[in-house]
């Protein structure tokens, strides 16, 4: 490390070696303590801590300084390394062993009264956010944000060894159909014009594909104009990836190795590879999600062997009109509360349930010890139909199990949401550790949108559609269509998504015309892709991770604002710098824009 003009040694640097050494240390006063006349503080920097003494017999007049320390105030002490006395040594600190007694104190700035104390967790967001900078002087957080930046290295280093070439792309471009909203800019220079943020930098690293540069990669910022969740930011920043003359199987080793690098640098660990893999359909029979968490069970369990000839119509009537009948079995979940229930039922309705209730069996012993069914539908099964079901679920003493009855798509969602909040509510993965990675490839293709009435890309335009089933694509069965598409998940987050791309300018025309892009609107948006296809683009494929999904798992946090030097707050606000903010009107009018906000309230205001 670069010699330094303000101090000799970190205050984690300190140990029982320096004993009689004279050193000069600066960081923040972590906390002070007066022992009758002799101050104790606690030195902090970002490395951790060390004891400083400050003696009256030493010098009188640093002593005399120290009474008036109070926390957070920047020190620069200079002073000679001591053991601590017997039985006053901190085993839970490195420097525990020994102390700095002051012989020099320069008050480099004083610190006001904070908000907020730092050694306690603050349950108030907002003002965390407001005053970032603070919290982030907090040792959890100085944690998150060094994890952070030793993944990123060891993702540069692995890409790098993998022949690799880092390279920038446009953050002012044209807007890009990745599924959300783009945040626009205004174009000065090209009045009535705008710039979109991107939402990826998609299209470029396929253009770098064209360009022959053969393996790239970027930690890119992306911008997408969406609702925000514990997962999810205005702006986010990934690991793209992109490659030619590469297959599916090419891609998937090589993020194996990279995340089993990045692991490494963060936690330490050895991933165990390869990852399992788990085709589409099977992700959403069983787990009723395409990210699902294999932690624990739960699993999802069809019915219909079961209820195809039942004597309860509304199974029965379900099955032979093409839909599913799908269960849950939470085991020792029959002590369930009222609360719970009514959580479980509103869940389900978010989904897309449409009765009010979820169909149960709970079961219980009775007063006298008998085994009992509680359900309004066990009295409609008939003994067949009960000695299946309990032989298929492993239906034990407080079990209940959960139906559902409709489309499969409903069931998939629906019982999917249900079976993570059951797990939820028995706390079935409190503290784990486990680390269960894992693929989900044949995704399909496209997906049919009831809101736009048309069909749309399941991961986006650029897909490629498996070779066997191009005829399909040809022949109109879109539902059919799988992709040559993979994501990597782990614990119920998809940590990024990737695909092999189309490299052909008439199937990529073909797929933007099953997306309904006229060829109007495919020679203004896509005219340089699909042009740039013409002259020689090699075959090629990619992915991109969350970097900011991946820090906050490995720093075992909950949300990516715990592992984002400057996050937005719930509502996309920086309440830190208060942005966003108004801009006045010679801004807008360099720009040739013009605001009717104001209008329009005054507007709604006047006609109530």
């Amino acid at each position: 490390m670069i010699p330094n003009a303000y101090r000799s040694l970190h205050c984690n640097a300190i140990r029982a070696e320096h004993t009689g050494q004279n050193v000069t240390l600066c960081g923040w006063v972590n906390s002070a303590r007066d022992h009758g006349g002799v101050i104790f503080i606690d030195l902090r920097d970002r490395e951790g801590l060390t004891q400083v003494v400050f003696r009256p017999e030493e010098n009188s007049e640093v002593a005399a300084q120290s009474h008036h320390l109070r926390d957070e105030d920047v020190l620069q002490i200079t002073g000679r390394v001591e053991r601590r006395l017997a039985g006053t040594e901190n085993a839970r600190l490195p420097t525990g062993e020994v102390e700095v007694v002051a012989t020099e104190l320069t008050i480099l700035n004083k610190a006001d009264v904070l908000p907020f104390q730092l050694d306690r967790e603050l349950s108030n967001e907002d003002l965390r956010m407001k005053y970032r900078y603070l919290d982030l002087r907090r040792e959890r957080m100085n944690k998150n944000i060094r994890q952070r930046h030793k993944i990123t290295n060891a993702a540069r280093n692995f890409l790098d060894g993998e022949g690799f070439v880092e390279v920038e792309t446009p953050i002012l471009s044209n807007p890009t159909p990745e599924g959300a909203r783009d945040f626009l800019v205004p174009a000065r220079l090209s009045p009535g014009k705008f710039f979109a943020l991107p939402q990826a930098p998609q299209q470029y690293k396929q253009l770098l594909m064209v360009a022959g540069l053969e393996r790239y990669f970027q930690i890119a910022r992306c911008f997408r104009d969406e609702d925000l969740r514990a997962d999810r930011q205005p702006e986010f920043t990934q690991i793209d990836i992109e490659a030619s003359f590469v297959g599916q199987e090419d891609i998937i080793r090589l993020v194996e190795g990279l995340l089993a690098a990045m692991f490494k640098a963060g936690q330490g660990v050895d991933i165990p590879l390869p990852f399992p893999r788990m085709t589409y359909r099977e992700a959403m029979d069983r787990y009723g999600s395409d990210k699902p968490d294999t932690r624990f069970g739960l699993e999802i369990t069809d019915m219909a062997d079961v209820f195809a000839a039942s004597e309860f119509k509304i199974f029965r009537a379900t099955l032979e009109n093409g839909g599913v009948v799908r269960a849950i079995n939470a085991k020792s979940f029959a002590g369930i509360t009222t609360g719970q229930m009514i959580r479980l039922n509103e869940l389900a309705i978010q989904a897309g349930m449409k009765v009010k209730q979820l169909a149960f069996i709970k079961v219980e012993r009775d007063a006298n010890g008998v085994l009992e069914y509680k359900s309004p539908l066990w009295k409609f099964f008939g003994e067949a139909e009960k000695a299946a079901l309990i032989e298929k679920l492993g239906v034990e003493e407080n079990d209940i199990v959960f139906f559902y009855a409709g489309t499969w798509d409903e069931a998939c969602n629906i019982l999917g949401r249900v079976r993570l909040e059951i797990a939820s509510m028995q706390q079935l993965t409190k503290d784990s550790t486990a680390l269960n990675f894992l693929w989900v490839v044949d995704f399909p293709l496209l997906a049919f949108s009831p809101e736009d009435q048309g069909w749309v890309a399941v991961h986006h335009p650029f897909t490629r559609p498996k070779s066997e089933d191009v005829p399909l694509l040809d022949a109109g069965e879109y539902a059919k269509v799988r992709a040559e598409a993979y994501d990597v998940v782990l614990n119920g987050y998809e940590l990024g998504g990737g695909s092999i791309r189309i490299h052909e300018s008439d199937l990529q025309a073909k797929m933007f015309g099953v997306l309904g892009v006229t060829s109007e609107e495919q020679e203004l948006k896509f005219s340089h892709i699909l042009e740039a296809f013409k002259f020689g683009a090699p075959p090629h494929g990619g992915l991109a991770l969350g970097l900011d999904r991946i820090a906050m798992l490995v720093a075992g946090e909950e949300s990516i604002r715990e592992v984002i030097a400057f996050p937005k707050n719930n509502k996309a606000c920086d309440l830190m710098t208060d942005s966003p903010t108004t801009v006045d009107f010679k801004q807008l009018r360099e720009l040739y824009v013009q605001s009717t906000w104001k209008e329009k309230k005054k507007d709604e205001t006047a006609g109530a």
